[in-house]
């Protein structure tokens, strides 16, 4: 069957569910291609900011607004998104969604100061947010029964390879174009998107008139909420916390916010989130195997790439190649899943992908200043297989009970679980990489004496060598060997920091591990909802 008969016939039938196998599962992979791209515009620019910000004449400070404006629209917008799926239906929420991303990609890519980045940046984050969640109602709209193992497999792998392959997928575009490419890219899969979608994609009717019993309160509360906490969290390892007066105020109105959005949203008789679905004990324990697999998969992608650039000194590109093996063998561990989910119980898959994200990361505690992609292979290689058999039981075992009514406004809190964990555990691992390494250093230094007598060998070995190189002047050799004494020390401080950074991460998935026989074996809903259709 060709594209353009299976596009044809998607249109001359007015409902999804009339449509064949091939053209679900067709318009099913489209949706994909967007919610792919959304995704991996989170981190495709991590590798290149200094490229952008050379480009843009922007200090690192301003720069790094191109990550966070970004990241604070996307988290803001995935809630929202059940509530506009329903106001607009699915289809066309994605349309606008896949369009708006696409425009937006173009400006950023013609951005021509910082702040009209910025600015693009946030446009882009808040319009292609939609993409995320509303994939997952698709999913068990399209594919009921044992099918949706299949559709919440490629989920799974997509939303962790995404982040994955972003530094990687970035930093070859920079080095063998320039930086406006990695905007440019998403043109011509947004346009495709844009347009298939809705000829195919028709599982609801659009609800306008939702509009009019909207909790505009809640939605405010939730804006601020989100807003400033992503806020605090992204900028918080750079400023000191609390010792930074915005950072104060930013985390005060998160606080007051969140409460009051929690308040409004168990009191209001059309909230924007269904926080009720918590009450599902499968809900409520997926939500937090979820934050917990993206503090692991975020966290990591954090990580890695500033070790192997503040270390070890590696490019943008060399980063890139280094960390891809990860996305390698999450992509060979697809159909291991498939084959296992068909015939055991996710919960002890899911319990076995945990377990072994939890051993990827004991694995990278014995890193050592001379790591390169030879020694990162085998705990990303395991990471890989890891993602795939945490991250997509999850999403089965999480949504797969839900009645259709309720699967939109929950997959939004599901989706905003992961990207919160995200953004704080790339918050903690900063915070723990300020405060480590000082305290490394310090303890190094301490064995750094007059008594030691290797010490003492280095610095006249060194000294010396340096004197000669400066023309025997025995003083300044001297203080080239401290100078290089201290460089050594601190390097070694910020590797013991990175291993103290990845066993935290270990010690989450321990704990995420033990709680997996809580969970209770998924059984679908008995019938579609009214509005399922």
């Amino acid at each position: 069957m060709s594209t353009a008969s299976v596009v044809a016939g998607a249109a001359a039938r007015p409902g999804g569910n009339q449509l064949s196998d091939g053209a679900k599962v067709f318009a099913f992979a489209v949706m994909c291609v967007g919610f792919f791209i959304a995704l991996l515009d989170i981190q495709i620019v991590s590798a290149s900011l200094r490229d952008i910000g050379g480009g843009l004449s922007a200090s690192q400070d301003e720069v790094a607004w191109v990550q966070t404006s970004y990241l604070i629209a996307e988290i803001i917008v995935i809630p929202l998104s059940g509530f506009l799926a329903r106001v607009m239906s699915t289809r066309w929420l994605f349309c606008a969604s896949a369009a708006g991303f696409t425009f937006t990609s173009l400006l950023c890519g013609w951005a021509w100061n910082i702040e009209s980045m910025i600015a693009f940046r946030a446009l882009q984050g808040f319009l292609g947010g939609s993409m995320i969640p509303t994939v997952f109602t698709t999913a068990f709209a399209f594919f009921p029964g044992k099918k949706v193992v299949v559709a919440a497999a490629t989920i799974g792998a997509l939303s962790s390879l995404a982040p994955t392959l972003g530094p990687t997928v970035g930093g070859w575009i920079t080095d063998n174009y320039s930086w406006h490419w990695l905007f440019f890219v998403n043109l011509v899969p947004g346009v495709f998107v844009a347009v298939v979608v809705p000829l195919m994609v028709r599982i609801d009717t659009a609800e306008p008139a939702l509009l009019r019993t909207a909790d505009y309160p809640g939605i405010v509360l939730m804006v601020l909420f989100l807003g400033c906490l992503q806020y605090t969290l992204e900028e918080g390892p750079r400023w000191n916390w609390m010792e930074d007066a915005t950072l104060r105020a930013t985390a005060l109105i998160a606080v007051v916010a969140g409460i009051g959005f929690v308040w409004r949203t168990l009191t209001s008789a059309h909230p924007i989130v269904d926080l009720t679905a918590l009450k599902s004990r499968n809900f409520a324990l997926g939500c937090f195997f979820s934050f917990v697999t993206g503090v692991g998969i975020f966290s990591t992608i954090y990580l890695t790439p500033v070790f192997l650039g503040r270390v070890r000194g590696f490019s943008a590109l060399e980063i890139g190649l280094a960390v891809f093996s990860t996305g390698i063998f999450q992509v060979l561990s697809i159909p291991v899943y498939t084959f296992c989910a068909r015939r055991f119980d996710l919960r002890w898959l899911m319990m076995l992908g945990l377990a072994l994200f939890g051993l990827s990361m004991w694995s990278f505690t014995p890193i050592t200043h001379d790591w390169g992609w030879r020694e990162l292979l085998f705990p990303q290689a395991l990471r890989g297989f890891a993602q795939q058999f945490a991250v997509a039981p999850t999403v089965t075992l999480t949504l797969g009970g839900l009645a259709p009514n309720k699967l939109k406004l929950a997959s939004g809190l599901f989706n905003l679980m992961r990207n919160l964990g995200g953004a704080i555990g790339i918050a903690a691992c900063g915070t723990i990489l300020n405060d480590r390494t000082n305290l490394h250093f310090l303890r190094i230094a301490e064995r750094l004496t007059p008594a030691n007598d290797a010490l003492a060998a280095f610095l006249d070995k060194v000294g010396r060598h340096h004197a000669l190189v400066l023309g025997g002047d025995a003083t300044r050799g001297q203080e080239a060997a401290l100078k290089q004494l201290w460089s050594l020390a601190y390097r070694e401080a910020l590797v013991m920091t990175f291993s103290d950074a990845f066993a935290v991460i270990f010690v989450c998935f321990v704990l995420a591990t033990a709680m997996v026989p809580l969970m209770r074996k998924v059984a679908p809903p008995k019938g579609p909802s009214r509005d399922a259709h």
